[in-house]
């Protein structure tokens, strides 16, 4: 994918976008008294997730982009806990937890490393 949107060009954000799908599908299957509870968590934290990589993508310094990273690392962490928490309460069997947990993953180092460049410097467009 080649746009002139910079963080549609970042595959951090391609796959956290995936990856957002992948928690709305999972969670359609939790319990309704969940709704406003860890679905809602859940959701929020995935958005973010991708939303704080392309804010911070959108002609921000590179300190800035930074800043909006900690912040996607921040929510693909919060995930990590909250389907730990979905896994122990049964509302996910261990084989379905086994496909989001990886794809979680490919995320956060996919995020971290998008970070280790912008602070070394080997990211052109944010130098």
């Amino acid at each position: 994918m080649n746009s002139k949107k910079p963080h549609r060009n970042l595959l951090a954000w391609q796959k956290t976008m995936d990856f957002a799908v992948i928690v709305y599908q999972l969670t359609r299957h939790f319990p309704q008294e969940e709704l406003y509870g860890l679905i809602s968590r859940l959701r929020r934290a995935a958005v973010s997730a991708s939303s704080n990589i392309a804010e911070g993508a959108a002609g921000r310094t590179r300190q800035q982009f930074l800043n909006f990273l900690f912040n996607a690392i921040g929510s693909l962490n919060e995930i990590d806990t909250q389907l730990e928490l979905a896994l122990r309460l049964e509302y996910v069997t261990a084989t379905d937890y086994d496909s989001p947990y990886k794809a979680l993953d490919e995320c956060l180092g996919l995020t971290y490393g998008l970070r280790k460049s912008l602070v070394t410097g080997k990211t052109q467009r944010w130098r």
